[in-house]
């Protein structure tokens, strides 16, 4: 009998502050909390599939028909690779390199040399104000754009009439093999923009990661004969390891549309979605209503994504760190995130606690097949959830 699971990352939708948030500068950050208290929030489909009900915000109410939880990162990270590569059976004991004081001497010295154009910037930067700051001499002298965040990347920004889409992706793969082993980013990121001053970041990105340490679950689920979906740039985090078909998007409209296609015809494996707009739109952005109105706007779309659900599915929705709006920080925030379970077979309004690892929801994913769950870091929570 075919099985089709829908694994859901909303993108950077956290629920609240680790124990150890202190650490990377978020103590106090909630974005969930943050962009519920705008007036634009609207979510009533998202509260009966218990978002509300999770530890830290402990909302119950009888109408909830999930099963769900309050996840713990593991990893050392909050980052979107290090938060996906949990959710599908990593466990990260190092962070990623980050570099607070721009890019060494040495890798700036090798990139040029390779790529045969030099470079501005090299220090950490808003992707809109670098732009903005470095865009009419970037188009003046045809020097890269090289900067960096609070993430483990190394962003490659150009202007589309000044280096091709083509060629900018290109050098993110010259970056690719410059950055590894202690300099191994997480992710090399294509930023091209187009357009007069200010200029405007184009749909175009492309990400180029790391390749995961170990095996993941759609690498095990590939080798044991089925199918493995990406939609978004799960395809791009996970290095293309491990998929049988991938759909990139222009944003989370597109990746909803996309899902909902994907959900109408037959497949028997994994549909492994990332709805990247949370994040990147507004998170990044400090934009509360932006957030409130991108969330409320997934919450409209859900039950069309659950009516095509069949017997044997299983939808989790949950997400990969936090990004919290409301702080004066751009970056991510290190939060919990949620893990709400729905499916004909599974029990509802089941509460989980606060699980121990991301990680969990790959182990599960893997007993959902009939597969081991200990191939991967986590614990399944399959025989709690199913009635």
């Amino acid at each position: 009998m075919k099985k089709r699971v829908f694994l859901i990352v909303l993108d950077s939708v956290g629920v609240g502050a680790m124990p150890d948030a202190a650490e990377w500068g978020d103590e106090g950050s909630n974005t969930l909390a943050a962009i519920r208290s705008h007036p634009d929030f609207h979510c009533p489909n998202l509260e009966k599939f218990g978002l509300f009900a999770v530890d830290g915000f402990g909302e119950k109410s009888a109408s909830i028909n999930t099963c769900y939880a309050r996840m713990t990162e593991t990893s050392k990270g909050k980052d979107t690779t290090i938060g996906h590569w949990e959710i599908a059976g990593i466990h990260s004991p190092k962070p990623l390199p980050t570099y607070p004081n721009g890019f060494p001497k040495e890798v700036i010295e090798e990139f040029e040399r390779r790529t045969g154009r030099g470079v501005l910037c090299n220090k950490p930067y808003s992707g809109t104000d670098v732009i903005r700051d470095y865009g009419k001499e970037h188009i003046k002298t045809g020097k890269l754009i090289v900067y960096t965040s609070a993430d483990s990347v190394f962003q490659i920004a150009a202007h589309e009439s000044c280096v091709p889409v083509e060629e900018l992706y290109r050098y993110c793969k010259i970056a690719r093999e410059i950055m590894q082993g202690e300099h191994g980013v997480g992710r090399i990121i294509a930023r091209p923009f187009e357009g007069e001053y200010p200029f405007k970041r184009t749909t175009r990105r492309h990400d180029y990661s790391l390749e995961p340490p170990a095996k993941t679950v759609p690498v095990l689920l590939k080798e044991a004969g089925f199918d493995s979906i990406s939609v978004g740039k799960i395809y791009d985090i996970f290095a293309g390891q491990g998929f049988t078909e991938s759909y990139p998007t222009s944003g989370n409209e597109d990746g909803v549309n996309k899902t909902v296609e994907i959900a109408k015809r037959e497949f028997n494996g994994l549909c492994f979605i990332n709805l990247v707009d949370f994040d990147m739109v507004y998170g990044h952005r400090n934009d509360v209503g932006g957030y409130a109105r991108a969330l409320s706007a997934f919450d409209r779309r859900l039950p069309e994504i659950v009516s095509l659900l069949k017997e044997e599915d299983l939808l989790i929705v949950t997400a990969d760190h936090g990004c919290d709006p409301s702080t004066a920080s751009t970056d991510h925030s290190r939060e919990y995130t949620p893990m709400l379970a729905y499916g004909a077979k599974l029990k509802k309004g089941k509460n989980l606690g606060t699980r121990k690892s991301f990680a969990d929801i790959g182990a599960t994913v893997l007993e959902w097949f009939g597969l081991s769950a200990s191939d991967v870091a986590g614990e399944s929570f399959l025989k709690e959830i199913v009635k």
